[in-house]
């Protein structure tokens, strides 16, 4: 007897039918999950690579604006002091901003390469594995 959905009724299947039937749904569960890790995979890549497009634009934008920020900040502050001067000005802000991320990326880095990696934990992992064999 079959279900509306085409699943066989296995309410009347012995102990060891349904034992051997094991290793097959074993099986099938194995290989759906992985079908669907595949899909969700390829989804996420897609996803990712758009994502990725879209911040390469934005970026792109975001070069072009800042020299006109610059242009606007020296207009703006010609009208008070000298155009050379407020040029100068506008450097010297630019500059000090560039040093001071360029110190944070460098502090990133540095904390980056003290931290535990893969390598490290995975020695970690396997010596506290071993040591736990060791007691029994």
């Amino acid at each position: 007897m079959t279900t509306p959905r085409g699943f066989r009724d296995r309410a009347d299947d012995g102990l060891l039918t349904l034992l051997g039937d094991v290793p097959e749904l074993v099986r099938n569960l194995v290989v759906a999950e992985v079908d669907s890790a595949k899909k969700w995979a390829a989804s996420a890549g897609k996803d990712v690579g758009m994502g990725g497009v879209w911040f390469i634009v934005a970026l792109f934008f975001l070069f072009w604006s800042l020299p006109a920020l610059g242009a606007f900040a020296i207009i703006g502050l010609s009208s008070w002091i000298p155009a050379w001067l407020a040029s100068l000005i506008v450097l010297v802000v630019g500059l000090l901003a560039a040093v001071v991320f360029a110190l944070l990326g460098l502090r990133r880095i540095r904390h980056l390469r003290s931290s535990e990696g893969p390598k490290k934990a995975l020695a970690t992992d396997t010596r506290i594995v071993k040591d736990v064999f060791d007691e029994f």
